[in-house]
């Protein structure tokens, strides 16, 4: 999950916690499309209080890849009113973030590619040479 798409989640925590409901269409779909396993449901579920489970699930979501969040928002198809206020808070998140924080952290992942390029290509080379 990008950086930006963590804060949105971590500054309207508190409101997405009074807002969601997310024991129905939220956690199955979020299952369905593999941003959560089936322990992360039963863990969510065995949680007491509705806002328990959403704390829970607002914990689990920025550990779960780079489809988690749009995938969160596609969930919401019950709380459109929650899902506006997600997008918009992205939109503000994008426009204030320093231009080079986000390409910073892309670099960085290309980084480590090309990294694993470069030995590959000294593999490859070593491998020619036998």
């Amino acid at each position: 999950m990008e950086a930006r798409d963590k804060q949105v989640l971590r500054s309207l925590r508190l409101e997405l916690g009074a807002e969601v409901l997310v024991e129905g269409l939220v956690l199955q779909y979020l299952y369905q499309e593999g941003v959560l396993t089936e322990n992360h449901v039963q863990e969510i579920n065995a949680q007491t209080t509705g806002l328990r489970k959403t704390m829970l699930l607002l914990d689990i979501l920025p550990s779960r890849g780079p489809k988690a969040f749009d995938t969160f928002l596609d969930s919401l198809q019950e709380f459109p009113w929650v899902r506006e206020k997600l997008k918009k808070a992205r939109e503000e998140a994008m426009t204030s973030l320093p231009a080079g924080l986000e390409e910073k952290g892309r670099a960085g992942r290309r980084t480590g590619w090309g990294a694993g390029e470069e030995k590959g290509q000294k593999f490859q080379t070593v491998g020619m040479r036998t």
